[in-house]
């Protein structure tokens, strides 16, 4: 019994670490900006994202809030007052729903836009975009 405790107790401490060494590691990424999903072209959207600086450049993060609906063909790109940038155009979203994480291309750089887009390849229309603010 006094084993099975001391292990317990070891798997605690191991466990406590971890989660620390992940929050240290974590809390160096910086927040550039922040947005919320809006649908548009008559599709419905939602969610909050971020953009954010890491060790291992920029990533897009969508909150667990996330979803859309009706979207075929679904890509994701940046924008500026309005105007979807095709050049951005980076990935296809993975999912309709939930968090998730894209790591853009360091060809791009996001300090010249100020929207982030999920975009309808095949019919060339946005799907949704989140303003971004700082």
């Amino acid at each position: 019994m006094k084993l099975l405790v001391k292990r317990l107790g070891l798997l605690a401490i191991i466990a406590a670490l971890t989660g620390f060494i992940a929050d240290a590691a974590y809390a160096q990424d910086e927040v550039i900006a922040k947005g919320s999903f809006v649908g548009k072209t008559g599709h419905k959207a939602s969610g909050m994202m971020s953009l954010v600086k890491t060790d291992n450049g920029v990533e897009i993060r969508f909150g667990p809030n996330f979803s859309i609906k009706g979207a075929p063909g679904p890509y994701l790109g940046f924008g500026k007052d309005g105007k979807y940038v095709k050049a951005t155009q980076f990935s296809k979203l993975l999912k309709t729903t939930g968090a998730q994480t894209y790591k853009v291309p360091a060809s791009i750089d996001v300090s010249e836009f100020n929207e982030f887009y999920v975009w309808c390849k095949p019919f060339n229309v946005p799907l949704a975009f989140a303003k971004l603010t700082k």
